[in-house]
């Protein structure tokens, strides 16, 4: 394959056949003029190519390929996927598949799965929580990390609205927080990490990276659909840190039966462009989301793709600390499962945590949870 395919779900307006819209379609994603209105070489050079049209179901599915060319870019590559054709009625992108050598310049997470694991030194479900909420200063924070870490959660996030308020200045908050986990490694002889919420204007974005560099901190957090995805790759590359995404505003560009399949997504694109780790909005929480689908999605991290790593999925979005012993069992050890405001409620966090712990890591009673 030397071109990028695109499999597109369509639904042609009425009256419409499926093989012209589909047309209309890759010339809408290339030269964006109607058909015959430009130069004839530029059909060969530039205007994308239905592959097939088929039916599925009550909708149609076509492949259409772009020259790779065009494609100078992640940004690029997102607006020749998905640029204008966002901007229709009865269009989702169900799937993006890159030639060799366009997907070599994207070469997945830099240590995926496998690579957190030996961070926090731990076989297993990986259990993860974050420090919250918002309006806390940065002492209360560094408590709540401090006792989460004591209580033998891996991976302690800063809830995805930690920025930087004056109640907990990203500065303080991180020296704070990092220092708290740390002390409480030595104590417990354990490896939790502590992963600050890097997210900000792209001005500011690597100055924040670079002081969590500088005060210990192994991995971060990034939220790509509110920085632009470009943002995730680039911090990937360039950084040597380990990355978890949090899909804060993702739905604007993925739901069921629009815009882009939430395997796609969550699973395909946030693994190729660099996260280690992908906070995926599981079923049964706060958020409308199916088990089909949330299964979908960790086949999609999980599954083999050349020499790219997988990607480590970490179910969140109201993980109940009863439901996570289910997860654990079906979803099996190569998973991360974020419980926070069912740890929060229970009044005593590091108690909290520690019988989490042994439900999930050590087979306790469920109702101990």
């Amino acid at each position: 394959m030397d071109r990028i395919e695109v499999i597109y779900r369509i639904e042609p307006p009425v009256g419409e056949v499926p093989e012209a819209f589909a047309r209309r379609l890759a010339l809408e994603q290339t030269v964006e003029l109607p058909e015959g209105s430009y130069p004839p070489r530029i059909e060969e050079a530039s205007v994308g190519v239905v592959e097939s049209v088929s039916r599925t179901g009550t909708r149609w599915e076509a492949v259409v390929s772009y020259a790779p060319w065009l494609a100078d870019g992640v940004p690029q590559l997102l607006n020749l996927v998905f640029g204008n054709a966002s901007l229709l009625a009865g269009v989702e992108v169900l799937d993006v598949r890159l030639p060799r050598a366009l997907g070599a310049t994207l070469p997945g997470p830099r240590i995926g799965s496998e690579g957190l694991r030996r961070l926090v030194g731990r076989d297993g479900p990986l259990l993860c929580s974050a420090a919250k909420p918002i309006g806390l200063d940065a002492k209360e924070l560094a408590t709540r990390c401090g006792a989460l870490a004591r209580g033998g959660i891996d991976l302690i996030k800063d809830d995805h609205g930690l920025s930087n308020q004056p109640t907990a200045p990203f500065e303080e908050r991180v020296a704070r927080c990092a220092e708290a986990v740390e002390c409480a490694n030595r104590e417990t002889g354990g490896r939790a990490l502590y992963l600050p919420n890097v997210t900000a204007p792209v001005e500011e974005l690597p100055g924040r990276v670079e002081r969590a560099r500088s005060l210990g901190c192994e991995a971060v957090v990034l939220s790509p659909f509110l920085t632009g995805l470009d943002t995730l790759r680039w911090l990937a590359q360039t950084q040597r840190m380990a990355v978890v995404t949090h899909p804060a505003f993702a739905a604007a560009v993925s739901a069921p039966g629009r815009g882009m399949a939430p395997r796609l997504v969550f699973g395909t694109l946030l693994r190729m462009l660099g996260a280690d780790g992908v906070i995926v909005i599981g079923a049964k929480g706060r958020f409308p989301v199916s088990e089909a689908q949330v299964e979908d999605i960790v086949r999609s991290l999980r599954e083999p793709r050349g020499t790219e790593r997988p990607a480590l999925p970490i179910l969140g979005g109201g993980v109940d600390v009863r439901l996570a012993p289910r997860w654990a069992r079906e979803f099996g050890p190569d998973v991360g499962l974020l419980v926070g405001g069912s740890l929060y409620a229970q009044g005593d966090l590091e108690a909290a945590a520690r019988r989490l712990v042994a439900v999930v890591r050590y087979g306790g009673s469920e109702s101990d949870a």
